[in-house]
């Protein structure tokens, strides 16, 4: 795409367009797309994250430097096009992350394997968010109640596990798409596995294949 421009050609350019050939914004799209199919929270893509937010300001510097240089306004719109795709993409991944945080922070934090999988920041909301619920509730309705009913996540005193925190349901059906050449499932209730070639389509239970998303299947 350079090349077309001659004389029009920046340094900015080449550093934007070698990063447009990589596949760091299809790998976002895919890690969205794992994201909202996904009953609980997935790990965190912390290079993938860091990637994409240095190319995103690579793309705002071009933008800003093509507007300033009066480059051919067709031009800039279409490089400002890849630049709101990319910030929708990853606007979208930490929103819906999220959204499973407010939900489920009870769940999450009490389980160290849910727990390793946030980033730091999100680590801190989470344990603000539960800090800031758990004073409110206290405060406004928990206080008010007989001893045996002042827990925010337990009926009562006698109940054995924290029955009042909302779990994420893994026994639920998603699609999933093979990534491998060959991916063998092993299912639930099942003597034979599920074979699957390269981006065949299944529908299966989450937790059957949850330990492979990212790995052999991706979720559509």
């Amino acid at each position: 795409m350079a090349d077309d421009f001659g004389e029009g050609s920046t340094p900015g350019m080449d550093d934007y367009e070698t990063l447009m050939a990589t596949t760091d914004m299809e790998l976002l799209k895919t890690a969205l797309r794992n994201e909202k199919a996904a009953p609980e929270i997935l790990q965190f893509q912390v290079q993938l994250v860091k990637r994409a937010r240095e190319q995103i300001q690579l793309m705002e510097e071009t933008v800003e430097e093509f507007e300033q240089s009066g480059m051919d306004p067709l031009t800039v719109s279409l490089y400002q096009m890849d630049l709101d795709r990319a910030q929708f993409l990853l606007r979208s991944y930490l929103r819906i992350r999220l959204q499973k945080l407010e939900k489920f922070m009870f769940y999450i934090w009490k389980n160290d394997s849910l727990r390793n999988r946030l980033s730091e920041p999100e680590k801190i909301f989470v344990k603000r968010c539960i800090d800031d619920m758990e004073k409110h509730l206290e405060e406004t309705v928990l206080s008010k109640l007989p001893d045996n009913y002042q827990s925010a996540r337990r009926q009562s005193i006698i109940s054995e596990e924290d029955d009042m925190v909302p779990e994420p349901q893994l026994d639920t059906f998603v699609a999933c798409k093979s990534s491998n050449r060959f991916v063998s499932l092993r299912l639930v209730d099942s003597e034979r596995p599920l074979e699957m070639q390269r981006h065949d389509v299944s529908f299966v239970l989450y937790k059957v294949i949850k330990d492979k998303i990212g790995v052999d299947v991706d979720l559509v």
